[in-house]
């Protein structure tokens, strides 16, 4: 009887233990695949800023830091303790909305030898993983929410024929937001994966 029911708690452990597997694989997936997208942003960035000559990346940089990117319609967390208070159901949220936003505009993004055709593949890619990770870690009762939430607004008129130094700016605007972005879904993607680790120290 002693060996049966020993036998009858391993079984019921090895089960009860296979989400958390699937979600710590589908987790480093995720985090492998956006930090790939970001060095790619971090890579289109810095190509395009050694084209620029010093007054112009100067008067960019001036620019952009009075600026903000439209993803920050989408409510994150603003510092990182708060970052590391948040559900881990809210930072994959947030991630996904992220992510959501730059599937068009990634587009049109240019900045020298980066090769700019693998990142909208790689963000559909990247958003269809923390969707069914979100599935995973929702309730039952809200398993077809939304998890996108507000529209983001579009980038402008920069898809539209620009002055040359109009132009310029968008393109700085767009990389620089780019780069800032996937930053964001690195950390949060991070920090959620850690929550999977109970032992794991996901300080910042």
């Amino acid at each position: 009887m002693n060996r049966a029911i020993l036998l009858l708690s391993v079984v019921c452990l090895v089960v009860s233990s296979q989400p958390i597997a699937d979600s710590q694989r589908l987790f480093s997936i995720a985090v492998s695949r956006v930090q790939h997208l970001h060095l790619l942003a971090q890579r289109l960035f810095s190509d395009f800023e050694s084209s620029l000559q010093t007054e112009e990346q100067r008067q960019l940089n001036k620019i952009f830091l009075q600026d903000f990117c439209n993803s920050d319609y989408i409510i994150s967390p603003i510092d990182k303790h708060e970052t590391q208070r948040s559900s881990v159901l809210k930072l994959l949220s947030i991630s996904y909305g992220l992510v959501e936003s730059w599937e068009f505009p990634s587009r049109f993004l240019s900045g020298g030898s980066a090769p700019r055709t693998q990142i909208s593949p790689k963000l559909s890619e990247l958003k269809t993983g923390i969707l069914l990770l979100i599935r995973a870690n929702q309730d039952p009762a809200e398993i077809f929410s939304d998890p996108s939430g507000p529209q983001v607004p579009s980038y402008g008129n920069y898809y539209q024929s620009l002055g040359a130094d109009e132009s310029l700016r968008r393109t700085y605007e767009l990389l620089a937001c780019f780069k800032k972005d996937m930053h964001k879904v690195e950390t949060y993607l991070t920090v959620a994966k850690c929550r999977l680790s109970p032992e794991a120290n996901c300080t910042l």
